[in-house]
């Protein structure tokens, strides 16, 4: 699933093609409800930004372009006349300047908003404060943690919640939990203050390193996987065999260092089901 940080490059590739650029043609089709191109064609887009997970597009007549990604979404800019990369059947929604041509493909979700009622709209208005926001409010992110209803969910799920804090998916949950030394299987109710504003700005180092802002953690770059997508292999840290399990209401693939990551007594024990591909 693209993550904040793939909607932060996918708006910073959309703006120079379509901000301040009219729109003389779109195209939507399904599957699934499509937005009303007869109300984006000759609409001029004049603010293009990512919130979470979803990126957001401002047309100057009022409305919105909302678009989540969800698995398997991605959008793509070509020049006129340009052979795309994906097969035209996958497009959801295309949108023709004078010289660009913008083209989401694959994603669920892409409809049309009006920008009044944008902030009560749930899907964005119930986000938590965006990790690449330069003005990302931590201490609200903690007083969400500190909800009397998470503190039994285990901090793999939690940190998942965009209710909680937006921009945090499967990737960046691993890397963090692990530079952060906690088992993904803890209960956000066992970790004291200290920790979750460690996990908190581990995250937004991470996302911001990945797109290359700067961060408090002195990356320059997107910071290599130690544990993501490494079931099995050693851990680069202390030799240890990187184990996995199955975490969360979606059954997702949550891989963890026993060494790096030890189970806390009277916290849960890790379900380990998944078999460990070797190296």
């Amino acid at each position: 699933m693209p993550e904040g940080d793939a909607l932060y490059r996918y708006a910073k590739m959309l703006r120079p093609a379509l901000e301040g650029n009219v729109i003389r043609a779109a195209r939507a089709q399904g599957p699934g409800p499509v937005p009303r191109v007869e109300k984006i064609i000759g609409a001029t887009p004049t603010r293009i930004h990512a919130t979470g997970k979803n990126l957001l597009i401002h047309l100057d007549n009022g409305l919105v372009i909302r678009g989540h990604l969800r698995m398997y979404g991605s959008w793509e800019v070509y020049r006129p006349g340009e052979q795309w990369r994906k097969s035209p059947r996958n497009a959801r929604l295309v949108l023709e300047t004078a010289s660009a041509v913008a083209v989401n493909f694959n994603a669920p979700v892409v409809e049309l908003i009006e920008e009044r009622a944008l902030e009560h709209y749930s899907p964005v208005a119930n986000l938590g404060p965006n990790l690449l926001d330069d003005g990302f409010d931590r201490d609200e992110v903690i007083r969400r943690f500190r909800d009397p209803l998470l503190a039994g969910v285990t901090i793999g799920d939690a940190l998942m919640d965009q209710g909680i804090m937006a921009g945090v998916g499967n990737i960046w949950k691993h890397e963090t939990l692990f530079r952060c030394g906690i088992n993904p299987w803890r209960t956000v109710g066992s970790l004291d203050e200290q920790q979750l504003v460690d996990l908190v700005d581990m995250a937004r180092g991470l996302l911001r390193a990945s797109v290359g802002l700067e961060n408090d953690l002195g990356l320059r770059r997107r910071p290599r996987a130690h544990v993501y997508k490494r079931t099995g292999q050693l851990c680069f840290r202390c030799s240890t065999r990187l184990r996995a399990g199955p975490q969360g209401n979606d059954v997702r693939h949550t891989t963890w260092c026993p060494g790096c990551q030890p189970v806390v007594p009277g916290q849960p024990e890790p379900p380990v089901r998944m078999r460990a591909t070797r190296r």
